[in-house]
């Protein structure tokens, strides 16, 4: 049995203030060969997840939140918004399932924040992904501007 904890969290959440990126994933898949991939994934405020759908193969991705709260926007081609939903912790919002081959992005508006992650696998970095070209890629300099950009435009902000 796979335990699911405060104490686990706390554990990804203090990861991931430590790391530079902002975010820590803890997988319970013992490969990434296995064709469902279970993870916690602890997203810090101000960290960047760029827009990507998951296609060749598709795959579903599911976000469940533990704790914290965060935004889950689904883009159109050109990246422009078409739906987003708020999870929030002790909310009556839980989660969400996001299609194969549907542009995406999270970004957290809590201090930890841990969603619980489910894609189908098997994973490979090679093709897991395809990441929007109209959105920037990870480390350059203009990340946090999109991201306020979008929490502009669906009207949230993130907690500091």
């Amino acid at each position: 049995m796979i335990k699911i904890d405060k104490s686990i969290c706390d554990s990804v959440i203090k990861e991931a203030v430590e790391s530079p990126r902002g975010r820590k994933n803890y997988n319970f898949h013992q490969s990434y060969n296995e064709v469902l991939n279970r993870m916690l994934n602890a997203l810090e405020p101000g960290t960047y997840v760029q827009p990507h759908k998951h296609e060749d193969p598709d795959k579903h991705e599911v976000f469940l939140i533990l704790s914290g709260k965060v935004a889950v926007i689904e883009y159109d081609e050109g990246g422009n918004i078409l739906e987003y939903f708020t999870l929030e912790a002790g909310s009556d919002n839980y989660g969400v399932e996001i299609a194969p081959r549907v542009w995406h992005s999270i970004i957290p508006l809590a201090k930890g924040t841990v969603v619980y992650e489910v894609k189908e696998g098997p994973y490979s970095p090679l093709n897991d992904k395809s990441f929007a070209t109209w959105a920037p890629k990870e480390g350059d300099g203009n990340c946090k501007a999109f991201n306020d950009k979008i929490l502009s435009q669906i009207g949230l902000y993130p907690k500091k």
